[in-house]
């Protein structure tokens, strides 16, 4: 007998979702049977709720699941309000103003561009590792060639002794 599906409200989805997404060291199966779903449909659910780059987020998403283009979004969107105002915008998306301010700064760090000094001890480095590694390899190819030499000799040495002795 099959069993009719359930249909579930929007409300009870987000909470479910919510969940999900601020659930901390809990497991999404922890989740499920705690809201007495299947595993499957709340995944379902967390598929069918992924925002588009061009969307606003959904409100139970985690701010460090936010891909770089909805934080920029984000940031263009709350740029100009303060107080109330932020707060608000804050609680709608499930932010706090302290991840916009780490996000305006993680932003500015990234299209700043670094100093010609670290670009050159870095480079410096990378050859003096260069070289140490190219020594260590000419090492070991000498190594391998001489325990080649002296299997061969073996070998020689085993066939001349193994000719004399019948």
């Amino acid at each position: 007998m099959i069993t009719p599906k359930k249909q579930y409200s929007d409300e009870f989805k987000e909470q479910a979702l919510a969940k999900v997404y601020n659930r901390g060291k809990r497991t999404i199966q922890d989740i499920a049977d705690e809201s007495n779903l299947s595993i499957h449909t709340l995944k379902t659910w967390m598929s069918n709720t992924v925002p588009t780059a061009t969307s606003t987020p959904t409100p139970a998403k985690r701010p460090q699941d936010w891909r770089p283009e909805e934080r920029l979004l984000a940031l263009h969107e709350s740029h100009g309000l303060t107080g109330e105002g932020l707060s608000a915008w804050c609680r709608q998306r499930g932010l706090f103003a302290h991840q916009l301010v780490q996000w305006r700064s993680d932003f500015c760090a990234a299209a700043r561009p670094r100093s010609g000094g670290d670009d050159s001890l870095m480079l410096r480095g990378l050859k003096a590792e260069n070289q140490r590694l190219e020594r260590e390899l000419n090492r070991k190819d000498k190594a391998l060639a001489e325990a080649a030499a002296l299997l061969i000799l073996q070998k020689k040495v085993r066939a001349l002794l193994a000719g004399e002795v019948e």
